[in-house]
């Protein structure tokens, strides 16, 4: 039989000594179908959270021991990116302050008027989100997407041999930084990783960097120069925007990856070489094959296996996570206080377009930082700095109404605007189906043949 069990929208973790407050708070959150944890103190909240990985913690400000403040510094450290909403009482504006800058979403004021909380914790929830903060391998690569994390489990597997791994995507999506975790979980750990932009310089200055050079081998080589293919030796080599690399090299990167040796220029010795080779593009390589402007045989020697990273766009859940993490990392390297955005800000940038992805979200988030001048970063100051990027993701109603006028449209323009047809079709009464296409501004009519 079916389930009637209706899914969560959440889990929240709420934080009071007070038992009454605690016991309302988690009657009206579970009516409204979120999970709910609820505990009496902050030494309480930070030993489930592991356990219970909450998407929202909602918290007193008063409390023995440790407060709602010292409550939401742990929860920075333990979990970036969790969102920590604060209860308050009346006159409490400086507290209230120093929560703000401490990076609180937002407040509730007692008593809690039901339909402020739930407008909170709406809002707090579509920005909200932990990560798990692990030392290991992939430990650079933040984040909570579920189709980023088998990406990421699928690369620990190929980590463990020493296939070639082609990793494409578009710019700023993390590419070199999944390289690294390859190698970081393959046997070679302990050997270099060297990275090269193939893109980035001259044909023969790329050639000499990739293949070394003999003294003498062409004006201005005073000396031998190991090519990058040596200095990895044992080790894995990133050849950053491979689709870019002229027909040339490609021929001798072929040669190279058929030989296991390198010729470098001006040498009639070639050099016995062990490294493993993973490559990187935002290109579309397989229209280059057809066009010619890569080499089928080069694009199979490295294409063993593929791993496509996913764009921002496709993993807003992250935004949160990164935000946090880009703002404490330029506050460590500036050794300055971290400033914090305000709500509307993080809402911004959640539902921002991102061309760019992380390289953007990142660079935007340093503009931010320099211009603001006030610990919290307002969201005026992202709506300027998005520019024209600036809210493109849809709101529920606005995506759910597009939808429905969308399949009302392909409805009327299957039955050529028969009213009856269509609405059977839908499995709608013929006056709930008017009202429908009232309401969606459609007439019947223009979908009829003349």
């Amino acid at each position: 039989m079916p389930s009637n069990k209706t899914e969560s929208k959440g889990k929240i973790l709420l934080v009071d000594d007070d038992p009454g407050l605690l016991r309302l708070l988690s009657i009206r959150l579970r009516a409204e179908d979120y999970q709910v944890e609820a505990v009496e103190s902050a030494h309480k909240a930070l030993a489930v959270l592991h356990r219970f990985r909450p998407d929202l913690v909602v918290t007193d400000l008063k409390m023995d021991r440790m407060d709602g403040i010292g409550l939401l510094k742990e929860l920075q450290k333990k979990s970036p990116g969790l969102r920590v909403v604060i209860i308050t009482a009346h006159g409490t504006i400086p507290d209230a302050v120093t929560a703000t800058q401490g990076g609180a979403f937002g407040f509730l004021t007692k008593p809690i008027d039901k339909d402020e909380l739930m407008d909170t914790v709406e809002r707090a929830m579509k920005v909200s989100g932990s990560a798990e903060v692990d030392d290991d391998w992939a430990s650079k690569i933040i984040t909570r997407n579920q189709k980023l994390k088998e990406i990421l489990a699928q690369s620990k597997m190929v980590a463990a041999t020493d296939a070639r791994v082609l990793i494409t995507g578009h710019s700023g999506t993390g590419k070199e930084l999944l390289a690294q975790a390859i190698h970081q979980a393959s046997p070679r750990q302990d050997k270099p990783f060297v990275a090269i932009n193939c893109s980035a310089m001259a044909e023969n200055l790329l050639e000499s960097e990739l293949f070394g050079h003999m003294k003498g081998a062409f004006t201005g080589a005073t000396r031998n120069h190991d090519g990058l293919f040596q200095s990895a030796e044992g080790g894995t080599l990133l050849l950053d925007e491979i689709g870019d690399m002229p027909m040339r090299l490609q021929v001798k990167l072929l040669r190279v990856l058929q030989e296991h040796h390198v010729r470098p220029v001006g040498s009639i010795e070639a050099v016995q070489v062990d490294v493993r080779v993973i490559s990187a593009t935002h290109r579309d390589l397989p229209t280059m094959l057809q066009d010619g402007s890569f080499r089928e045989d080069l694009y199979y020697r490295l294409n063993v296996v593929n791993i496509r990273l996913p764009m921002l766009d496709e993993r807003r859940e992250d935004i949160p996570l990164l935000v946090s993490h880009f703002l404490q990392q330029i506050a460590s390297e500036a050794g300055q206080e971290r400033k914090v955005y305000a709500p509307e800000a993080v809402e911004l940038l959640v539902t921002a377009e991102w061309p760019g992805n992380i390289r953007q979200l990142y660079n935007i988030i340093r503009q931010n930082v320099v211009l603001s001048r006030s610990p919290v970063i307002s969201g005026a100051l992202v709506q300027s700095s998005l520019g024209e990027h600036a809210g493109k993701l849809a709101s529920f109603s606005d995506a759910r109404d597009e939808f429905t006028r969308n399949y009302l449209s392909q409805i009327l323009q299957i039955t050529v605007g028969n009213v009856s047809q269509a609405a059977r079709l839908a499995k709608r009464n013929r006056t709930d189906f008017y009202k429908l296409l009232a309401r969606h501004d459609l007439n019947p009519d223009s979908f009829k043949t003349r």
